[in-house]
């Protein structure tokens, strides 16, 4: 079991890194350089406010995975959020682009991200241990 709690650790430590450099950095890239993620990544023109806020989760995940770090299963919520959200957004956002035959950059990128968090967290995430009745 020792063997086992350490692996799942390792894992989960993998994707608190991911979320701190990936989440983290694009939020604050997102609100230190509006203009230019916006352009990279061909967003269409929107309220700045909620590109903002958005821009702030990302950000506030980003930040709340530095002490998961440390302490990987007490922060496993974290990736719990990502493991809805994300999903959630692939399937009421990109999935009906995609079946329309509307594939735009922001929209491809941001699901090929997605999918890699929705990967890692169901790969890194110790199901059994959260839902055990110890």
């Amino acid at each position: 079991m020792e063997d086992n709690a350490r692996i799942e650790k390792g894992r989960l430590r993998a994707m608190y890194l991911y979320t701190l450099f990936g989440a983290g950095g694009f939020g604050f890239a997102m609100l230190a350089f509006p203009g230019f993620v916006q352009s990279i990544l061909q967003f269409p023109v929107q309220d700045p406010i909620v590109f903002k806020l958005y821009g702030s989760v990302l950000l506030a995940s980003g930040l709340a995975a530095l002490p998961a770090l440390r302490s990987p299963l007490k922060f496993v919520p974290l990736l719990l959020i990502q493991l809805i959200y994300k999903p959630a957004w692939l399937a009421v956002a990109a999935i009906p682009l995609f079946l329309k035959g509307q594939f735009p950059l922001y929209v491809v990128v941001i699901s090929v991200v997605f999918l890699t968090y929705i990967v890692g967290d169901l790969y890194a995430v110790p199901f059994a241990y959260l839902f055990s009745k110890k």
